[in-house]
């Protein structure tokens, strides 16, 4: 009598090892829903990671050099830039998938 419960447990086991092993759909960085909170954090952490990798390169630079002030302040501006035009995509993407997404809720409402 044990071997048909048996058969079933095995049957069912097979049927969960094969459902987890079928591949997960992996999301696309774009297709995530952010919320308006969170594209700000993001945009703020993109500029101060400029001015801090900019403040690193120059520190590092002019402590190799001895020349203490100028590859400092230089790098800094360019962190500074490099952080803003990192923001200025980020918000242009922000603006798009929202753009995209009224689009699309004009067409389903027949507009």
């Amino acid at each position: 009598m044990p071997e048909p419960q048996d058969a079933d447990r095995l049957k069912a086991l097979e049927a969960k090892i094969a459902a987890l092993k079928t591949p997960v759909e992996v999301k696309d960085h774009s297709e995530e829903h952010y919320s308006q909170a969170q594209l700000a954090w993001r945009m703020v952490i993109e500029l101060v990671a400029g001015l801090g990798i900019g403040f690193g390169i120059g520190y590092g630079l002019d402590t190799l050099f001895g020349t203490m002030p100028v590859f400092l302040v230089l790098f800094i501006f360019l962190g500074l830039a490099a952080g803003v035009q990192t923001m200025m995509r980020s918000a242009a993407e922000a603006q798009l998938k929202q753009q995209r997404a009224a689009q699309e809720k004009g067409d389903a409402s027949g507009d």
